[in-house]
Order: C-alpha cells, then sequence, then structure tokens
C-alpha cells in the first residue's frame, strides 16, 4: 500500500478527488484529509507520508509552503487553478499537477507518474518552488492592525510586532514594549501577512522573523526562538521545525 494525505480546502472537491484517487489506485491509502496548510504540516510529520496531493492556495499556509517542507521527503502532485505559464514550472518533471477542474484521464496521468517515482528519492523541490513564488500574483499584505489596549485603541504597523499569539477567542499583538489584543485569529492573520516575514512556528503563535535573535535546539531535539527585544522564548513545534534545520 501506498500512504497518501489529500490537502485540500474545498470540502466538495476534496471528496471529489478522495473518490477519484480511491477508484484510479487501488493500492492508495488515504492516511489523512487536511483543509488548511496547517492541519497539511501537522498530517505529514504524524502520517509521514508517500505522496501528497495539495491544493496551491489553502488557508493557513499555502501548498507551496507545505510544498517546501515537504521537499525530498514525499513525492508530491499539486492540484491548481494556476494559469499555463505557472504549469511550465510543473513540467520540470520534478512534481506533477492536476488542474481544477479536474478530469479523471489527467488524473489517472499524475497517479501514472507518481507510481513510477515511488522507488525513488522525492525530490528537491527548492528550485522549482522559488520559480512558482516569482510567477504568482503579487498582493499587498498587511502594513498595521488596530489593537486594544486598555480603553485606547493602538495603530501597530507590522514592522514593529514580534509575533503574535493565540489567546482565547482573541489574538495577542507582542511588540518590543507592549501587547494588545485584537479579535481576529492567529489562522485568519496567517493568510494577511507577508509569508516572507511572518512565520507561524506553532498552531498558535506567528513570528516575525526579523525580531528572532536565534534558534536554539534543545537536547529533546526541539527549537526554541529567543526574540531580540523579548525576555520569554517561543517554542516551535515539529510540523514547523523545517524552517530551522535548513538554516
Amino acid at each position: 500500500m501506498t500512504d497518501a494525505v489529500i490537502a485540500e480546502d474545498e470540502l466538495v472537491l476534496r471528496g471529489e478527488l478522495k473518490d477519484a484517487l480511491m477508484r484510479l489506485w487501488p493500492g492508495l491509502r488515504i492516511v489523512a484529509e487536511a483543509e488548511d496548510g496547517i492541519e497539511a504540516l501537522d498530517a505529514m510529520e504524524r502520517c509521514k507520508p508517500q505522496v501528497m496531493f495539495l491544493d496551491i492556495q489553502m488557508p493557513g499556509l499555502s501548498g507551496l509552503e507545505v510544498a517546501r517542507a515537504a521537499s525530498g521527503r514525499c513525492h508530491i502532485v499539486f492540484v491548481t487553478a494556476y494559469d499555463e505559464h505557472a504549469v511550465a514550472a510543473f513540467e520540470q518533471g520534478a512534481v506533477d499537477y492536476v488542474m481544477k477542474p479536474f478530469t479523471t484521464a489527467r488524473l489517472a496521468s499524475a497517479i501514472a507518474r507518481v507510481r513510477e517515482r515511488l522507488d525513488t528519492a522525492p525530490a528537491n523541490l527548492t528550485s522549482l518552488l522559488q520559480s512558482l513564488r516569482e510567477q504568482a500574483p503579487k498582493r499587498a499584505y498587511l502594513r498595521w492592525i488596530n489593537a486594544s489596549q486598555g480603553q485606547n485603541v493602538k495603530l501597530v504597523t507590522a514592522d514593529e510586532i514580534c509575533y503574535f499569539k493565540a489567546d482565547s477567542k482573541y489574538t495577542l499583538v507582542v511588540t518590543a514594549q507592549s501587547e494588545a489584543v485584537i479579535r481576529k485569529s492567529v489562522r485568519e492573520l496567517v493568510d494577511e501577512l507577508d509569508p516572507e516575514v511572518f512565520w507561524p512556528v506553532h498552531r498558535g503563535v506567528v513570528v516575525n522573523v526579523n525580531a528572532i535573535a536565534l534558534a536554539h535546539r534543545k537536547l529533546n531535539g526541539q527549537y526554541e526562538l529567543r526574540l531580540k527585544a523579548r525576555p520569554e522564548t517561543l517554542l516551535v513545534s515539529e510540523p514547523f521545525a523545517y524552517r530551522f534545520r535548513q538554516m
């Protein structure tokens, strides 16, 4: 049996993809399903699949970011609505792809190509992912937020923020000198923040990479982040440790 994870945020499409895969690949075992990138990373760490079927545009973390963590660890098939220019990058052969809405014939072709690669080591996707990032449409990211601090509303620029942390139904916004709260969830914030600057390091924590002084590896193998302007440390959960192993 070949173990696989499906990561797709559209419930109906995820179900259709699963049904089609089970029909076309009897030896495939779907060991986990994920509706966002953070769940996909967690499933990869828990289940150690040989194949991942990844939607590129997902909340939480994009499929490209999940693929970065999966590079060299499992084979990737992207499920994508990307245009023909991005498809040229997929043709490099390191991964396969299925365009939305997918057809049975195209999915069967992708399955055949993946099965041919199962006896080989999964590809290093660094150059491919860089190419795809460059081709992705440019977008505006969150530049400041209005946060509650006692009876006041404080305007905090993104550059000032050291990290965000989930706190019950609120999110804590931590700068070098102060803390404030907002009602938006960490998951919502991840979709609005620049992914090159703000990194999820835990299901409930997103850190500004410019605020990190160093990543310390503890005796148990877990990483903790020490910050330039804050005394506390931030633990890195296993699904996000790949960022620091590559440093």
